[in-house]
């Protein structure tokens, strides 16, 4: 790999102040930044999905989980019988939820250790090919996305805990005391509930997402990165602009996905599930691609925005 240059990533201030799309097209003319985001990714993606596959596949073999039904289960079952349908499906992951515990109890540590390691690896690789590291530092990088992980699971548990209340008080609730359930309330407070917590997410996460770009620019360490990522009260609303943007991007670029995966069921009765597995196979990679290809467009736009911010405090 060819040595990154002094001038790959210039804190040029009106370059910086061009905005996102310039942003892209910078991006589009060094696909190499893509390809280093794309290798740590899949270097981790390919052995997981080999792994919770031979796992998921061992578990399914030990039990008799055909006798839910859930295999019959078709897209015209759900959209005209959903409460069948959901019946089934809850009875599948009850049969299947001990042995599915006992997996996550070794697989899901292990899967995050190894998350964390391959992303500090590939961030601290795509800034020093931006140019933008002063010196190595990959136990600092992995330091940092293990912190960054940590907010990002707790909201995680807590959209869970929030729909499952939901659903006592909206569904099973009413259910179990005779009333007609309230699906429709269920369905807004879930839409309410992962919206909220998708805007704290991006009002939040800059710090987690400038901290390690700080460290590679300014050479320091774990706790001076995230101190200084907080006292930057000046960037705070240039990155959550720049994170809510990037998160609706990757919002649209999640309904894209599910509209191209979902276009072929008005022609399954002239296709074969084969060629059914291979379209939703090519949408799903076309969805990582995508999507890998703005992340690597976040972690350069707060870079453009720092050296920016930097060269204006040096010529005031």
């Amino acid at each position: 790999m060819v040595a990154p240059s002094a001038q790959a990533f210039a804190p040029d201030s009106e370059r910086a102040t061009q905005g996102f799309v310039a942003n892209l097209s910078w991006l589009r003319q060094r696909p190499e930044l893509l390809l280093i985001e794309v290798a740590w990714r899949w270097l981790f993606g390919a052995p997981a999905l080999l792994l919770l596959w031979r796992e998921g596949s061992r578990i399914l073999a030990a039990l008799p989980w055909q006798a839910t039904g859930v295999q019959n289960i078709s897209a015209n079952e759900l959209l005209t019988d959903p409460s069948g349908a959901a019946l089934r499906i809850a009875a599948f992951f009850g049969l299947v939820q001990p042995s599915l515990l006992q997996v996550a109890a070794w697989l899901a540590p292990l899967l995050l250790l190894a998350w964390v390691l391959l992303c500090g690896i590939g961030r601290a690789l795509l800034l020093r090919r931006m140019g933008a590291a002063k010196a190595a530092r990959p136990a600092t990088m992995i330091a940092l996305q293990f912190a960054r992980l940590l907010p990002l699971v707790a909201l995680l548990m807590l959209w869970w805990l929030g729909v499952r209340w939901l659903a006592g008080t909206c569904i099973t609730g009413p259910i179990a005391a005779g009333v007609e359930p309230a699906i429709m309330l269920y369905v807004g407070g879930a839409i309410s509930l992962t919206l909220a917590l998708f805007v704290l997410s991006a009002v939040s996460g800059w710090v987690f997402a400038l901290a390690p770009i700080l460290s590679a620019t300014n050479d320091t360490g774990f706790l001076r990165s995230l101190r200084d990522a907080v006292r930057f009260g000046g960037l705070r609303s240039g990155l959550v602009e720049i994170n809510m943007v990037l998160g609706v991007v990757k919002i649209a670029l999640l309904v894209l996905a599910m509209v191209f995966s979902a276009s072929p069921l008005p022609f399954q009765a002239v296709t074969t599930d084969g060629f059914l597995l291979g379209w939703n196979i090519a949408v799903g990679i076309g969805y990582c691609l995508a999507s890998d290809f703005f992340h690597v467009a976040r972690v350069s736009s707060y870079l453009r925005l720092w050296q920016a911010h930097k060269q204006e405090r040096t010529t005031a």
